[in-house]
């Protein structure tokens, strides 16, 4: 009996903290002033962006790294009919563009042509999105300085009426301050997705180049 009390009490303490908690960050959001609410859209998009690429990622890239190790092991041995096979029954990045190019492998430069060619149109799918990251991190801190801005102006207009209460003051540029910390919050966010994302983008076309060099070089008998 004693130990159920105790876990009771215990999860009442726990719900009335998480509610202390979610009251004062309503507080601070509703301190920061008009300038958190487009802040907040941002850092929705940010998160909305990082979900949907991870999940474009995992779908057309994730077997990338299996994929390239079969190829270049059937292109060394010129199997290149078994080479279509595997591209065509197991669909991800590298074997898409090996699909389109090996229809040309009796002509080398043809096939270079088509592996630069689809590989500029597909990495235009890996990009996707990134750029409103990179605008965000740029966007967000100038956001949070002008409502800190907005906010410590409103707060010295009271200079006058605070006499000799400068707690007044203080108060207001330090809530002013919220919006400061809020942008630079949501650009570190969005700066830690993008380059995330880069990386994988780098590393997908990386790999993607080095299985076309290998096809290539050895369609053309090396």
């Amino acid at each position: 009996m004693e130990f159920y009390l105790f876990n009771e009490d215990y999860y009442l303490e726990k719900g009335a903290f998480k509610l202390d908690f979610i009251i004062s960050a309503l507080e601070l959001f509703h301190h920061g002033g008009w300038v958190m609410y487009p802040l907040l859209a941002c850092s929705i998009l940010v998160v909305a962006i990082g979900i949907e690429r991870f999940i474009y990622y995992k779908r057309t890239c994730g077997d990338n790294k299996d994929m390239a190790q079969q190829i270049l092991a059937l292109a060394k041995e010129r199997n290149w009919q078994e080479t279509e096979k595997v591209c065509a029954n197991n669909r991800c990045f590298v074997s898409d563009v090996l699909a389109i190019g090996l229809k040309y492998r009796e002509c080398p430069m043809s096939m270079k042509e088509s592996f630069e060619e689809y590989i500029s149109v597909r990495a235009n799918g890996l990009k996707r999105n990134l750029n409103y990251l990179d605008t965000i991190v740029t966007m967000a801190p100038l956001l949070g300085l002008l409502g800190t801005v907005v906010g410590m102006i409103s707060s010295f207009k009271v200079l006058d009426v605070a006499g000799d209460n400068p707690a007044l003051i203080t108060g207001g540029v330090g809530e002013a301050l919220i919006a400061t910390a809020t942008g630079l919050c949501v650009a570190v966010l969005a700066l830690i997705v993008h380059s995330y994302f880069s990386n994988c983008l780098d590393s997908v076309l990386t790999d993607v180049e080095n299985v076309c060099t290998v096809v290539i070089s050895k369609a053309r008998g090396k």
